[in-house]
């Protein structure tokens, strides 16, 4: 039977930018796509499947606090200045759970420039999607 306490709970949810706890982010999602190609096969209805190709992305969102992604990513349209390229650790480790564990993004970058956003009244949050060209799980642990 399922011990609810030990459901994992998105509260102990953390990312980091250079060794930094980004404390402004309040959710985070990476999800890899796997392509696939169709194989029609002699002497069978089933249709199989080649994997051709992985596609990662993601997004976080969060307070506005600073204008450091907007100054860092905006770099691009400088037409002197390269892609900015960067990693990403997201990490999950409530102390109830079975387990905790942290993913490394690699090559990631950004899809959008945040300029500026807002709504009187209202707390300024933003949201960058990105993608990424690899990952590590690393440090993990389950207890049974």
């Amino acid at each position: 039977m399922l011990d609810s306490t030990r459901v994992i709970n998105g509260t102990f949810g953390y990312v980091y930018h250079n060794g930094e706890w980004l404390t402004n982010i309040k959710s985070a999602e990476a999800t890899v796509e796997i392509a696939k190609e169709e194989i029609k096969r002699a002497g069978t209805r089933w249709t199989a499947h080649k994997v051709t190709g992985l596609t990662g992305s993601g997004t976080i969102s969060g307070y506005k606090v600073t204008t450091e992604f907007v100054e860092t990513i905006g770099k691009i349209a400088d037409d002197t200045a390269g892609t900015f390229i960067t990693e990403l650790i997201l990490k999950l480790e409530d102390p109830e759970s079975f387990g905790a564990y942290r993913v490394r993004l690699k090559g990631v970058t950004f899809d959008k420039i945040p300029l500026i956003n807002f709504e009187v009244g209202s707390l300024v949050e933003e949201e960058l999607p990105f993608n990424f060209t690899g990952y590590e799980l690393i440090d993990t642990i389950s207890a049974g």
